[in-house]
């Protein structure tokens, strides 16, 4: 049988413990911060991120130097037989057609898998790729299997302040402005390839309120073979460091839905750049792997 490594992106939000876990190798995505280049999960913590945006920083992102994702690849091919790469969604970033052009050079070695996604659904697909590794598959029979499940994912996401937003250039300065006085906030949808307004509210309880009703109409809509089939999860983010907001949060989407796995992590950096602090997140998708 084929030794194959599952390897991902920081993107997918999955922390070194949980990658020593279960076998599977993170590439740190990179920002800069003050002219100054930090490596998430290993020179900055969610922490840190937050405290220098506090501060006024202006952070930015950094798709992996080629050189990195090569000296990975080749360091752990002396490993394994094989590798199936996952990282971040191609709509979002040019990670992975990067990461494909590289692998051209690899014979069918490392097969990289365009998750579609970022978070914690691309999180979920990795520890499906474990469960189907686990199972005897190889890099290519993985890739070609994740493949059909990619797009099989939503998630809503309410912001606290519209400064991000403002700054990423999806709202003007008077609408930021104007927004901020109402209180209105944004509930953003990410689907596949891009990030997009899904609905305007006022206030964050209104937010979460919105979510779960969108989440609800997306079980209904889309997702009924899953639920039938006893593959589907809930997936719950945040870029909060308000620990009680958090613990409602959970405690609301647990109550919505009481029947269904959920998961819990922080939001990425690379979405806290565009979304800022206090931000709560909820998604819904196809899991072949509930045990994590």
């Amino acid at each position: 049988m084929l030794h194959v490594l599952v390897m991902t992106d920081s993107n997918s939000g999955m922390s070194k413990e949980e990658a020593a876990k279960y076998g599977v190798v993170v590439l740190p995505m990179s920002f800069i911060i003050n002219g100054k280049i930090y490596y998430e999960g290993v020179d900055i913590t969610h922490e840190e991120f937050f405290e220098k945006l506090a501060q006024g920083a202006e952070p930015f992102t950094s798709q992996p130097a080629p050189g990195e994702v090569i000296d990975l690849w080749n360091k752990y091919l002396k490993k394994y037989d094989e590798i199936i790469y996952i990282p971040m969604s191609s709509g979002l970033s040019k990670s992975y057609e990067t990461a494909c052009m590289l692998a051209q050079d690899y014979d069918g070695k490392v097969q990289v898998l365009d998750s579609k996604r970022i978070s914690v659904p691309q999180k979920q697909l990795v520890m499906d790729a474990v469960a189907l590794v686990k199972q005897g598959m190889s890099a290519k029979e993985v890739r070609e299997e994740l493949e059909k499940d990619a797009l099989r994912f939503t998630i809503y996401i309410t912001v606290d302040t519209l400064k991000y937003l403002k700054r990423g250039g999806r709202i003007t300065a008077a609408a930021a402005v104007f927004g901020t006085m109402l209180n209105v906030k944004p509930v953003l949808v990410v689907k596949g390839e891009k990030l997009d307004a899904y609905e305007k509210v006022r206030g964050m309880k209104a937010g979460r309120r919105a979510m779960i009703a969108a989440i609800r109409k997306e079980i209904e809509e889309n997702f009924q073979e899953e639920l039938k089939n006893d593959e589907l999860c809930i997936h719950m983010a945040h870029s909060s460091m308000n620990t009680k907001e958090v613990e409602e949060w959970k405690e609301q989407i647990m109550e919505a839905f009481p029947n269904l796995p959920l998961h819990t992590d922080m939001l990425t950096l690379s979405l806290s750049c565009h979304i800022g602090p206090g931000g709560l997140g909820i998604a819904v998708s196809k899991c072949r792997n509930h045990n994590w």
